[in-house]
């Protein structure tokens, strides 16, 4: 059986009494390197030094490459490989950058699988661009995956593994404009009306209905209000202060302070914790206080042979556990459960009294499903809008500095796009002087 072959360079003498570097890399590639100055010698031994930091900081290469060159394929594999250690939360968890980075390049691998990576040029990225437009995804979508490639090959430039000419070569082209080609066109994000909240609040469990009351007083991120726990809260002071361990921006060093007034206040002292570190808002505590309510409202004395198997049951594991925390996507999936409720569709598209979900969905027709879709779509507000309303309102009675502090905001064009203007102080300045 043959010896494995060391990844880790050696530093060994060459016959000429200089010294040289053999290593063997992860796609079972063998290299050779001689070092400048002989065998021992300071200027050497530094040589080395820096060459096992070069492999040490460079791309992890799984496969060999081609005769022609890095393909377009291996050089996906390997900023896939970098996607995973780099984009990732404080706790370890993988961000949703990384979920985007492979539906990238799924696109290229269907295209260009085998095609040397030298080779992509801007041609090449518009047509698998193209092919996004086609699938029916929206302008800003399209452009957003293709400024990923673009990022994909200033990370291969930066590693060397593609020529920097190519990553120039891509960078010139242009985004795709507004009114000026066939992508679909997407509505921005709008302030939700306080009416169609508070339709939609009746439908929802205590703990997520505190989450979304906790985000009109205070204008956080979804998952801000998810995360919130006591120990990260200041209470020293008249105001509160709420300093996320994570946030949006705690990749770029900066920090995040949450203002929570009186009302927020009163809020949270509805949901108290004994240990400060646990989620105010969580989905474990919520199925608690739901199986309490049931037995509560139970006015069947329980039986002692139910009794022993409901022991039983709780001693066995179930399929899966309620988490300890909310996550953004359960989150939007609960208000939007909840916005189907409040807002049922009209006349026979609405599911009936007795009908099962199942039934109810066989009994429509092809195209009053589609018209049941485009109801919800029409009828549904997500968390994030809950951000827009609390923005617009404090420009509104505060001006833009105001709103631009509380959402945390470094520059004000950014706030601009919550914040709605004052169209009605616009009308009436008009009215007086026009």
């Amino acid at each position: 059986m043959a010896r494995p072959r060391k990844s880790i360079p050696s530093y060994l003498p060459h016959t000429s009494g200089q010294a040289r570097a053999v290593w063997t890399d992860r796609t079972g590639t063998r290299h050779f390197r001689m070092l400048p100055g002989p065998f021992n010698s300071p200027k050497s031994r530094t040589a080395f030094g820096t060459l096992l930091l070069e492999i040490e900081a460079g791309a992890k290469i799984t496969a060999a490459p081609s005769p022609t060159g890095l393909s377009l394929a291996e050089l996906m594999l390997a900023f896939l490989e970098h996607a995973e250690r780099h984009y990732r939360k404080p706790d370890g968890r993988s961000t949703s950058e990384l979920a985007e980075c492979k539906l990238m390049a799924r696109a290229l691998r269907e295209q260009y699988t085998n095609l040397p990576a030298a080779e992509f040029g801007p041609l090449k990225l518009k047509a698998v661009r193209q092919g996004w437009v086609n699938r029916g995804l929206s302008r800003s979508e399209c452009n957003r995956r293709a400024n990923l490639v673009r990022r994909m090959f200033k990370w291969a430039a930066g590693e060397e593994l593609v020529d920097e000419s190519v990553h120039r070569g891509l960078t010139a082209v242009v985004g795709l404009q507004r009114g000026r080609t066939s992508a679909r066109e997407t509505e921005p994000v709008r302030p939700v009306e306080d009416a169609v909240v508070d339709a939609t609040l009746l439908f929802l469990t205590r703990h997520v209905r505190g989450m979304v009351e906790f985000q009109r007083l205070t204008g956080c991120r979804p998952g801000e209000a998810c995360a919130l726990r006591l120990s990260d809260v200041d209470s020293s002071h008249e105001v509160w202060q709420y300093r996320p361990t994570a946030h949006k921006t705690t990749h770029r060093g900066k920090s995040r302070t949450i203002a929570i007034g009186p009302r927020a206040q009163k809020l949270l002292r509805e949901f108290p914790t004994p240990n400060p570190t646990a989620y105010v808002f969580s989905p474990s505590q919520a199925v608690e206080e739901l199986l309490a309510a049931r037995a509560a409202a139970c006015r069947t004395p329980l039986l002692q042979s139910r009794e022993a198997r409901h022991i039983r049951k709780q001693g066995m594991k179930p399929r899966r556990r309620p988490s300890q925390r909310y996550c953004t996507h359960a989150y939007d999936h609960a208000v939007a459960r909840a916005c189907d409720r409040a807002f049922p569709p009209p006349g026979d598209l609405a599911q009936r009294s007795g009908e099962t979900r199942a039934a109810w969905w066989g009994r429509l027709t092809d195209g009053q499903q589609e018209e049941v879709k485009t109801w919800r779509r029409a009828h549904r507000w997500h968390p994030n809008q809950l951000r827009h309303s609390f923005a617009t309102l404090v420009r509104r009675r505060y001006g833009l500095e105001a709103a631009q502090v509380l959402l945390g905001h470094v520059r004000a064009d950014v706030t601009q796009v919550y914040a709605e203007r004052n169209e009605a102080l616009a009308a009436q300045v008009v009215a007086e002087v026009g």
